[in-house]
């Protein structure tokens, strides 16, 4: 990236923040902190109004906008692509948001540029198994998504009727700390007041919700991180998982899922939360070799039992062939 195509991400960069601190531009760009500096003092001599707090960082006067930002092609293309997974992967307020905003995006773009895109559109497609893909059921909330983030974003409690696996309704209050995917389906993270601890809502289970505009105070929240931390000891009935897999296997591919991974070099180590030893054993099997269960004990024991079944299986109808 030469130093103009540089600055100019630098300030759009300082745009995303309220407050921007210096190492986080050097982190992004691979560059020096000298070299921080030197750029944001280019861009104030520009004209650019960049304020300065100690020991916090770079911020943009109020009222400073730049013009409208041109996207180049493979920034497009990516947008394509993460709008598939959003058609799939979320409710249907996001999904709302997410076409308008690429339709915004669209827009910009040169007639070549919407050429390219309409062309691609037709050869990127994601498959899910999963019963809750596209989540249209009568008593699913379809605001799930955008109700909880505003409510994060705010620490407002919302207000939630949940049935449990008995089908039984209870009415919630829960002062959200996040949202997370795995098992394939989306789940709430927040402190239930009615039962007086840290909680994991399913998406599929949340009947109604509404957000009660209420503040809650910030001495209960723990983070996302520190939750999944001790998420598996808790009465959730999820298993953590770790496996390693071979990065040759993985060819690039995402693993979804997972909640938190470690490179290994030629290796991936990888983190899950799984209601179901048996879903994931049967998952691990197409990776054949090229993963190794670290963690449970339990799922070792499944995977070698799975293995064995499918050896016996294959191995009898071959010794009716030879007859």
């Amino acid at each position: 990236m030469n130093r103009i195509d540089r600055l100019t991400a630098i300030l759009i960069h300082l745009q995303t923040k309220r407050v921007v601190k210096a190492e986080e531009i050097s982190d992004r760009f691979e560059i020096s902190l000298r070299t921080v500096y030197r750029d944001v003092k280019a861009l104030m001599e520009a004209g650019v109004p960049i304020g300065s707090e100690a020991g916090k960082g770079y911020f943009i006067v109020d009222g400073f906008h730049l013009p409208p930002v041109m996207f180049t092609q493979d920034e497009a293309n990516s947008m394509l692509l993460a709008g598939k997974l959003v058609d799939k992967m979320a409710d249907k307020s996001v999904r709302t948001a997410f076409e308008s905003a690429l339709y915004k995006i669209k827009s910009v773009l040169s007639e070549t540029e919407k050429d390219h895109l309409e062309n691609l559109d037709s050869h990127i497609e994601v498959f899910l198994r999963s019963r809750y893909e596209h989540r249209e059921q009568k008593d699913f909330p379809d605001h799930f998504m955008t109700e909880i983030q505003r409510a994060l974003a705010k620490r407002q409690v919302l207000k939630i009727d949940y049935s449990s696996r008995e089908e039984e309704v209870t009415q919630r209050d829960v002062e959200p700390i996040g949202i997370f995917y795995y098992s394939m389906s989306w789940h709430l993270i927040g402190w239930c007041r009615l039962r007086n601890g840290y909680r994991n809502f399913r998406a599929d289970r949340i009947k109604s919700m509404a957000n009660t505009g209420v503040n809650f105070d910030a001495r209960s929240v723990i983070s996302l991180q520190e939750y999944f931390q001790t998420m598996y000891q808790s009465d959730q009935n999820l298993v953590r998982v770790v496996a390693t897999f071979e990065k040759s296997a993985l060819k690039g591919r995402p693993l979804y899922g997972s909640v938190s991974q470690q490179d290994l070099g030629t290796q991936i180590r990888s983190e899950f939360m799984v209601d179901s030893i048996d879903y994931i054993a049967q998952w691990l099997l197409m990776f054949g070799s090229a993963v190794e269960v670290n963690e449970p004990e339990e799922l070792k024991f499944k995977m070698r039992e799975v293995t064995e079944s499918l050896y016996s299986h294959y191995h009898s109808k071959n010794l009716v062939s030879a007859r």
